[in-house]
Order: C-alpha cells, then sequence, then structure tokens
C-alpha cells in the first residue's frame, strides 16, 4: 500500500501542507507563536516517490522542485538606504531608513521603513536579557554626546546599523525571536490595527499590504503569527464590501492554520469564511463541516468574533 507521505497516494497533503503541519510541532518561546530559541532542528526527511508511482517524468520534476523549495530557508538582506534629520518642538534625531530585500531572486516587495537611534538601542537591550551569549560578538553603534547630526557621524551609522542587523538575522535564535521580529514589523502593525479600530479601513489596508509580505519572509518557522493581519485584511475588505478580495485574505489565513484547530482565530475564521463564501455563492458546506468536525473534536465556544478579535491586537 502507498504511504500517505508519496505523491499520488490517497493521503499526501503536498510538501507545502506538510510544512506547515510541521509548525505544530514548535514551541513556544517569548510569545504564543513563537517557537523556543534553541539548536537548528532536524525535519524529517520525506520519503522518495516509490518506483511504483503512476507519476510521469514531469510530476516527478515539479515534485522535487516544490521539495526543495519548501525547506529552502528565506534569507533577507538589508540596507540602509538613507537618513534624515528629523526636528520636533521638545527633540531632534536620525531617522534611518532600511530596506529589506529576499535575496536569491526578484524582490517585488521589498520592505521599507524607518527606525531612530533609540529604537536599534531598545532592540539591544531587549535581546541582551535573552540572547547575551549569542550576541556578545554582535558591536553595537555606541551613543555620542556631541555629533551625532554630523554627516560624517550619520554615514557611519549606517554602515554599522547595516552591519548589526545582518549579524542579528546570522543568528538562528535571534531572527526567530518575538524582539526581533516586532522590531521591523510592530510599529506599522500597530499603526494599521489603530486605523482599524477607528474604521479607517482603506489606510490599515494600505499599511498592511506593506507590511505582511515582509512579516511573511519572518515567519517561515511559525505560518500562525501572519494569521492576526490576515485576519484584519479580510475584515477590512469585508468591511468595504470587496468580499472577493476578503475571502482571498481568509483563504492565506486558513493555510496558516493547517493542523492548528486550538487556535483562537480558527473558528471565528471559519465562521466568517462561511458568511462570505455564501455571499460569493461558493462552496460554504464544506467549510460549515469542517467548523462542525473541529467543534466535534474539540468544543470551544465561538465566542468573539472576527472583528472583535482583531480589535483588540496590537493595544499595547
Amino acid at each position: 500500500m502507498a504511504s500517505p507521505k508519496h505523491p499520488g497516494s490517497p493521503g499526501w497533503m503536498g510538501p507545502r501542507a506538510q510544512c506547515m503541519a510541521g509548525t505544530k510541532q514548535e514551541a513556544s518561546a517569548t510569545g504564543a507563536d513563537l517557537p523556543r530559541p534553541g539548536p537548528e532542528g532536524h525535519l524529517e526527511a520525506h520519503s522518495s516517490p516509490s518506483s511504483n508511482s503512476s507519476m510521469t517524468t514531469r510530476e516527478l520534476q515539479d515534485y522535487w522542485r516544490t521539495e526543495k523549495g519548501c525547506w529552502k530557508r528565506v534569507k533577507l538582506l538589508f540596507e540602509i538606504s538613507s537618513a534624515r534629520i528629523e526636528e520636533r518642538k521638545v527633540s531632534k534625531f536620525v531617522m534611518y531608513q532600511i530596506v529589506v530585500i529576499q535575496t536569491g531572486s526578484f524582490d517585488s516587495n521589498k520592505a521599507v521603513l524607518e527606525r531612530r537611534y533609540s529604537d536599534f538601542e531598545a532592540l539591544q537591550k531587549s535581546l541582551l536579557k535573552t540572547f547575551r551569549e549569542e550576541i556578545e560578538d554582535v558591536v553595537f553603534p555606541k551613543k555620542h554626546l556631541m555629533g551625532n547630526f554630523s554627516e560624517e557621524m550619520i554615514s557611519e551609522r549606517k554602515l554599522a546599523f547595516k552591519e548589526y542587523l545582518s549579524l542579528l538575522y546570522a543568528i538562528r535564535c535571534v531572527r526567530r525571536s518575538r524582539e526581533f521580529i516586532d522590531f521591523l514589523t510592530r510599529p506599522e502593525l500597530k499603526e494599521a490595527f489603530g486605523c482599524l479600530r477607528a474604521g479607517q479601513y482603506t489606510k490599515a489596508l494600505d499599511i498592511l499590504v506593506r507590511v505582511v509580505p515582509l512579516q511573511e519572509k519572518l515567519t517561515t518557522h511559525c505560518p500562525a503569527m501572519l494569521v492576526p493581519p490576515l485576519c484584519a485584511m479580510l475584515v477590512c475588505h469585508r468591511d468595504l464590501e470587496r468580499p472577493a478580495e476578503a475571502f482571498a485574505a481568509g483563504e492565506r489565513a486558513l493555510q496558516c492554520l493547517e493542523a492548528r484547530e486550538g487556535h483562537r482565530y480558527y473558528a471565528p475564521l471559519l465562521d466568517a469564511m462561511i458568511r462570505l463564501a455564501y455571499t460569493l455563492g461558493k462552496d460554504f458546506v464544506s467549510l460549515q463541516e469542517r467548523l462542525e468536525e473541529s467543534q466535534l473534536r474539540k468544543p470551544t465556544p465561538l465566542g468573539f468574533t472576527l472583528k472583535e478579535l482583531t480589535v483588540r491586537e496590537y493595544l499595547y
């Protein structure tokens, strides 16, 4: 009998689905959805397709191409492209523009964000609490009392911060940490969810469209971290009367929750998707059955609606 791990077998989920399911095995470190820092884990190798498989040569080639892509780690390149001096009523500081690009192929979703020296400093202090030994060789740019706004100092810090982020990203437990991911995404996500709470759905979407691709690249080890912003996109599109776009965002969120039926977003998301599917004339029955089966296996009250859940994110 063919193993369900083999392509062409009745129970085969496909390498991407198996990657997603594997995230269930990872434990939490500093948050509910983050794996614990530690030695590089070993992923269970897939069996190669059996010689009796009915797959064609082309299908086998596609299978191994997908298989290889499934395990390939996303690599990011950090650049400090520019800097500007910002003056406010009681303060003056330099904002550094960070560009994050995925290497190995053309990246049409490069991320552009701005952080000031104090943001980098807060990241360093936070990381030292958990990863002091791991980052002991990572040099952090020193603070100076004078000359912080000179062209020479700004150029020096641009290079230093580029090196700093690259070195942090090279350390597995650090690049997967809540602290590092939050440094690169939390300010934008917090602003987006604030716009959602204020009913500014178009503005919230504009921010989410920019930050979600970066968050996706940073959280390949834990796709469930993408669920709140994807659900926020669903809510925004739905309230802007764009059911097709809302449904597409919901499908992505459900893919991130493979084998995660106990996740707090699972039942509210399915409930929202059932209503959207009905509106769009899509197959809502299978989604309804999926929700009912989940409730039979692990009865949980629906509690909050999807919108009620999303508006509670990033309050602090």
